[in-house]
């Protein structure tokens, strides 16, 4: 058999070892061939037809095929060529691993003939396996200690190749301190050993790195590495030392607890134990343990406390570091604290001034202030002002004191108390700012005197009031306080109808309120006014007057007063004169009345409340005037009774009657002619006395009726001559001739002068009065009477048995006139021969409520 040289690299070199070989035919049939592994798939092997002695197509034909025994079939029979090829990559270190010689056999089975030939295939080897450690990386520790010569063993490669393609040798990189040994055990075992060469010294070189390399003999040689990593173990022989003797920092003092101020750092070129460093603060007296923290194993210097610049504004702290065995260094920590804003202004009052009087000038002293930061440069700066626009303001004093001062004069009654806040600011950034108020107390000087709201009031109270009512209030205010400001109340004495006011009106000296003392009479005075005073408590005390004007307002508590006809006081009955031949509308008298009340209250009405004869005589509802309704016949009575009531408007209505007798007639005889008539209750026991007086008064009505002739004719001699004269002026011309001349003129001189007959029956006696006109309140004519001439005539008459009757038969009334005067009207008595409205001295008859203005009408009495 024919031996291939296997050639590594390259398949036609394969295929030329594979025809090289030799088949080697033996007497039991073996055929061997030889061929290098890692072929690829489908290499030539060698020419098993030709060796067979076969044709290529023979194979087939002849059924020849490879017989394996249980074994991954690595070879097979190539049909067109004849040729044995691999059937696979063949690795001889997976087949055979470190045999020397690889072989691989099989049987080839010729099926017609039934002959097996054994087939013997070497693999050859190739160099394609470099020396290999088991482990790349080889750590060896070595004490620094250790002695030269010292040998310390070594891994060893390993090569699966085979022959020289196997590991061959072992080579160490140069070293200052090692060296490589190798021991060959036998030829095959080679163990390396690396030998010490000289002291180590961790501290200058900790870690030696060596490569051990292992070759092979292989073409290209092969080699693997080794990687030798050589620890210098240490031994403490060096104490720690700090990066630095000295530290040093800054912080602001604001840095919140736990902050990070710095790391010390010592080295110790010792390792393990003996370059385990702790650090520890130097026992120092202080609390500098209890502000600043020192982690004992990272070397960190941290904040334990909250600083304060305005406590300490710089430290020294004092460090070691010691390593395991105890050898230690020191070195110091120096630390300053920078400042921040953190501190407010403080403000402190030294002195303070509670309260001041007003009106005090300005610059009083008021307060020295203090102010202070414990900032340190411009955060310490500071500015003091006053807030809001008081009147106070800060001077300057020295150092860092201010005087709070008044700007201005103060007023109580516009301030009372001051709260001045003052505000301090430092110059910081952002600036601190602490305020604080001063109560001011501004003490109060009687500079006000009490003040009405009004310079004058008005009050309205009702007559008839109760004694003690309460009229009106006046308040006056005092802006002052205290004394100052209490006011007392009073009434400026006056007199009021020679009464002192004060028996009137009392004022309440405190309250302001003022009572009637008694009740008022709106009759007797309408208004009233008063002076009040209101003075404060001050000294001096000061005082101011307003005018109080109290009105009494009128209540309706007077009932009407009829004025005319007048009532008698004697008892006699007065009688009106209605002639017979009077038209309807005649004036036949006219009730004249007042009220003393005013306004509504005093506005009267009239009318007819009971007449003998309805439908005869009206009463005008606003005059009072009694006319006649319709003529007058022969069948209506001589007397006529009629009741006339007088209301008032008031409310309640107040009202008065009066009972007039009307006689029917013509003439004066007639009446007295029919005086039976108007007594008809009369007894005949007085017939005698009633002639004596009828006859008595015939005669005196005769000389009366001569009297009055001549005086009538005066008087139109009078009247006459005073149109000559006042022409002009036309003072007569409006009036009526009928007034003066005829029947008129003689009904108008009875109106203006009336008698009066009193018959009395019991008296014995009669009398005559003429009295003076009496009106109430009433427009008289542009000529007034002057003087008046009462005449009295008194006769003695017979005494008659029974009761005393007094008959008013007329009143005749004489008064001289000169124009241009006015008399002063009194009521009349008795009955008045009063036939119809003239000028002179009547009233307006008007039933028009009438001034209360006009003087009480007093009936005089009978002389006797």
């Amino acid at each position: 058999m024919t031996n291939c040289l296997s050639f590594r690299n390259g398949r036609g070199l394969a295929l030329l070892c594979a025809l090289l070989g030799t088949l080697c035919k033996t007497g039991s049939g073996q055929i061997r061939y030889s061929v290098s592994e890692e072929l690829d798939k489908g290499s030539f092997v060698g020419n098993i037809a030709k060796d067979l002695g076969l044709e290529p197509r023979e194979l087939a034909e002849r059924g020849v095929r490879i017989i394996s025994r249980g074994r991954t079939q690595l070879f097979s029979l190539n049909p067109r060529s004849g040729s044995l090829v691999t059937a696979e990559r063949i690795d001889r270190e997976e087949l055979c691993a470190q045999i020397p010689r690889c072989l691989v056999k099989f049987n080839i089975l010729v099926e017609d003939k039934l002959k097996i030939f054994e087939v013997e295939i070497e693999i050859k080897d190739i160099n394609d396996n470099a020396p290999n450690f088991l482990t790349e990386e080889l750590e060896i520790k070595i004490g620094e200690l250790t002695i030269p010569g010292t040998r310390f063993p070594l891994k060893t490669a390993f090569d699966p190749d085979v022959g020289t393609n196997s590991l061959q040798n072992y080579k160490l990189t140069p070293s200052d301190y090692f060296s490589l040994t190798v021991n060959s055990v036998s030829e095959e075992a080679k163990y390396p050993e690396l030998v010490l060469e000289r002291v180590l010294d961790r501290e200058k070189k900790e870690i030696h790195q060596l490569v051990l390399v292992a070759s092979d003999g292989g073409d290209p040689v092969h080699s693997g590495n080794l990687h030798i990593q050589v620890i210098v173990l240490d031994a403490n022989d060096n104490p720690p030392m700090f990066t630095q003797p000295e530290y040093r920092v800054s912080v602001w003092e604001n840095a919140s607890v736990g902050t990070w101020l710095l790391t010390v750092n010592a080295t110790d070129p010792d390792e393990g134990f003996n370059a385990q460093v702790s650090y520890i603060l130097d026992k120092m007296p202080g609390k500098i343990s209890e502000i600043f923290h020192l982690n004992s194993v990272t070397g960190e210097v941290s904040i334990l406390k909250s600083l304060d610049y305005e406590d300490a504004m710089f430290f020294e702290i004092k460090i070691e570091a010691q390593d395991g065995p105890g050898l230690l260094s020191r070195a110091k920590i120096l630390v300053t604290v920078l400042d921040v804003n953190d501190n407010a202004p403080e403000i402190t009052i030294t002195s303070l001034t509670s309260s001041v009087l007003e009106e005090g000038t300005a610059g009083r002293e008021i307060a020295l202030i203090n102010v202070h930061d414990r900032d340190a440069g411009q955060n310490g700066q500071v500015a003091i002002s006053v807030l809001g626009n008081l009147p106070f303001k800060l001077e300057k004093s020295i150092d860092q004191y201010y005087r709070l001062v008044t700007a201005t004069s103060l007023d109580r009654e516009q301030m009372s108390e001051y709260n001045i806040n003052l505000r301090a600011t430092d110059g910081g950034s952002p600036p601190l700012s602490t305020e604080t108020h001063i109560t001011l107390h501004v003490i109060d000087i009687n500079d006000n005197p009490p003040t009405f709201p009004q310079s004058s009031y008005s009050a309205y109270i009702p007559e008839n009031n109760p004694r003690g009512a309460s009229i009106f209030s006046v308040t006056a205010q005092d802006p002052d306080s205290n004394n100052n400001a209490r006011i007392t109340y009073a009434l400026i004495e006056d007199t009021l109808q020679g009464a002192h006011l004060s028996s009137y009106v009392s004022i309440n000296s405190n309250t302001g309120v003022l009572y009637a003392l008694r009740s008022f009479d709106y009759e007797q005075f309408r208004d009233l006014k008063l002076l009040v005073t209101a003075s404060d408590s001050g000294n001096p005390p000061l005082s101011s007057n307003v005018s109080l004007s109290l009105f009494v307002l009128d209540q309706n508590d007077n009932a009407p007063e009829i004025l005319y006809p007048a009532l008698p006081t004697d008892g006699s009955t007065g009688v009106e004169l209605a002639p017979r031949s009077a038209e309807p509308g005649y004036l036949v008298t006219k009730v004249v009345a007042v009220d003393r009340d005013s306004g509504q209250n005093a506005w009267l009405s009239y009318r007819l409340l009971k007449a003998s004869e309805p439908g005869l005589f009206t009463v005008g509802l606003h005059t009072g005037e009694v006319r006649t309704a319709r003529a007058l016949l022969d069948r209506d009575a001589l007397k006529q009774s009629l009741v006339v009531a007088v209301q008032d408007h008031g409310q309640p209505p107040l009202s008065a009657t009066v009972t007039l007798t009307v006689a029917v007639a013509d003439r004066i005889p007639d009446i007295l002619a029919n005086l039976g008539n108007l007594e008809p209750s009369a007894k005949t026991d007085d017939s005698d006395l009633t002639l004596y007086l009828v006859v008595s008064v015939a005669a005196v009505s005769c000389v009366f009726l001569a009297f009055v002739i001549v005086l009538l004719a005066l008087r139109l001699w009078r009247w006459h001559r005073s149109r000559l004269l006042q022409a002009s002026e036309s003072g007569l011309g409006s009036v009526p001739d009928s007034h003066f001349v005829g029947v008129d003129g003689v009904r108008a001189f009875l109106q203006t002068y009336s008698h009066e007959v009193s018959l009395t029956a019991d008296s014995r006696k009669s009398h005559l009065i003429f009295p003076q006109p009496n009106y109430a309140d009433t427009l008289i004519s542009q000529e007034s009477c002057e003087k008046s001439e009462p005449l009295l005539i008194t006769q003695d008459l017979p005494e008659t048995k029974g009761d005393s009757k007094q008959l008013q038969l007329g009143t005749v009334q004489f008064s001289k006139t000169t124009s241009g005067r006015r008399c002063r009207p009194k009521g009349s008595e008795g009955f008045s021969i009063l036939p119809e409205r003239q000028a002179g001295c009547l009233p307006a008859l008007s039933g028009a409520p009438q001034s209360t203005d006009a003087a009480p009408v007093h009936p005089q009495p009978p002389n006797k």
